[in-house]
């Protein structure tokens, strides 16, 4: 055992001795070394044993499983189904299918027994199969650095971590602990057969690469180390991103703003993109391939374009906005100002009105006409507007779009169009456009938030009074 075991469990596991572990124990000489190691430690075992009822002597193996647990005076407990036929029926290969049932198995009972964690042998020898396992796939760094000593597997469940405390333990060192300790652990005939990948990479392909190099499995093994601390970096770089880019997340959809999502570079847009998948579908593996799909669409794509990604996943953009959406999501309103009904609101300065979702409109009177040309000038939010109040009608409302409306945008020299083609245009989302508010005096339209005030009402040298509006987003302060 590493000299540290003790500090693995405590620090890097997070265990503590007044709660049972849940082991699972498959009889081989890694888990019956966990199981040994974490008894001697003083942590209160749970022993589980899954029959895959794939081999002829399981149902034997588990008879040893039990009889080793009841000479060192601990729980066991034994279940099994038969895998062959649940991958048949879910369509997963034999691999996939014995660890979806073996986990579900070991989370039950950890629920059903308060368990702080369930316990896996995984060694250093499986760290380095699994990182070639994801070198073979393409995966970036969150696959290259292998295996963590504690994980959430949310598809499992979302709070009982995953524990592996031997992954700086080599295989044939837990042989010797075994034999050390009086435990006889059960050969595993499954374990030659290349017919898994994990065997053909074990068998085949480490020791043909330890031709080249014949410390290989210790240099992938430092290298996954290496990168768990680039992973730490990145998931900190990312979890900022995260918070900056992203408007709204829930289970079905998760909103960004494309600005900001755009200017990111495209390690992080690949990461932030990945992350938002996996939210929505825990344990989904993203490949490279739908991560270029996804950032291809970032980087070119149309205000109206749209892509599928995988799991029943899609990536579209609105405007500035970036969703990823399970297919029959209901996406957000609450991300553009909308009237809350078909009943006009009056509006007069000084002073604010509520629109849906906590937009606000407020509105006031200016007597600088300079400072408010200059300040005109220089907007970019195009939330809020500088009119000539000299030329406005004494009562104005806010409403939504009729039938009829035509808009004369300021630039088109007094010009009208429908305004229904006006937001073709400027390519208003579809969703937005029935309740967009609209500052209107009887059926003309002043001014369209977001986007443009009308030709006739634009300030000009000879203005003397202002009128001020502007949208209040949910989040902004007066």
């Amino acid at each position: 055992m590493p000299e540290n075991i003790d500090d693995i469990l405590k620090n890097e596991c997070g265990l503590v001795k007044d709660r049972p572990v849940v082991v699972g124990v498959s009889g081989g000489p890694d888990s019956l070394c966990l199981m040994e190691s974490l008894r001697k430690a003083g942590y209160p075992v749970i022993v589980a044993y899954f029959d895959h009822q794939l081999r002829p002597e399981s149902a034997s193996d588990a008879r040893m499983v039990e009889k080793t647990a009841n000479r060192l005076m601990l729980a066991c407990y034994v279940d099994g189904a038969d895998v062959r036929a649940h991958a048949e029926e879910k369509k997963l290969s034999i691999e996939e299918a014995a660890r979806n049932l073996r986990y579900r198995f070991l989370f039950n009972l950890a629920r059903q027994y308060h368990a702080q964690a369930v316990a896996v042998g995984h060694t250093a020898d499986d760290q380095v199969e699994t990182v070639l396992m994801h070198f073979l796939r393409g995966s970036g760094i969150t696959g290259l650095k292998g295996m963590s000593y504690r994980s959430i597997i949310p598809v499992f469940d979302s709070e009982i971590p995953i524990i592996r405390p031997l992954l700086d333990l080599w295989r044939e060192e837990t042989v010797v602990y075994c034999a050390v300790h009086g435990l006889r652990p059960h050969y595993d005939s499954s374990n030659d057969s290349l017919n898994f990948q994990r065997n053909r990479i074990r068998h085949l392909l480490i020791p043909n690469l330890e031709t080249y190099n014949p410390k290989f499995r210790e240099a992938v093994l430092r290298m996954s180390q290496s990168l768990k601390g680039d992973y730490t970096f990145v998931m900190e770089t990312l979890d900022t991103a995260w918070r900056q880019t992203v408007l709204t997340a829930d289970k079905e959809s998760i909103t960004f703003d494309y600005s900001l999502l755009s200017n990111c570079s495209l390690g992080l847009q690949r990461n932030l993109v990945k992350h938002a998948m996996q939210m929505l579908r825990p344990g989904v593996d993203v490949t490279f391939s739908v991560l270029e799909r996804a950032t291809t669409l970032i980087k070119q794509g149309a205000p109206s374009s749209r892509v599928d990604l995988k799991a029943g996943l899609r990536m579209f953009r609105e405007t500035n906005f970036i969703y990823i959406s399970t297919l029959d999501a209901e996406l957000p309103f609450d991300l553009w100002p909308q009237m809350p009904d078909d009943i006009p609101i009056t509006i007069s300065p000084p002073g604010q009105v509520a629109l849906a979702g906590g937009w606000r409109v407020g509105c006031e009177r200016w007597h600088l006409p300079t400072l408010a040309r200059e300040q005109a000038e220089r907007n970019d939010d195009q939330f809020q507007v500088w009119l000539d109040a000299e030329r406005l009608p004494n009562e104005l409302q806010l409403r939504p779009r009729r039938q009829g409306d035509h808009f004369s945008p300021l630039g088109m020299n007094g010009h009208s169009q429908k305004l229904s083609d006006f937001f073709v245009n400027e390519k208003m989302p579809h969703r937005a456009r029935e309740r967009w508010p609209l500052l209107c005096a009887g059926d003309e339209i002043i001014w369209v938030p977001g986007y443009r005030p009308a030709h006739p009402y634009r300030l000009t040298d000879s203005t003397r009074k202002v009128f001020y509006l502007s949208i209040l987003r949910p989040s902004e302060k007066i």
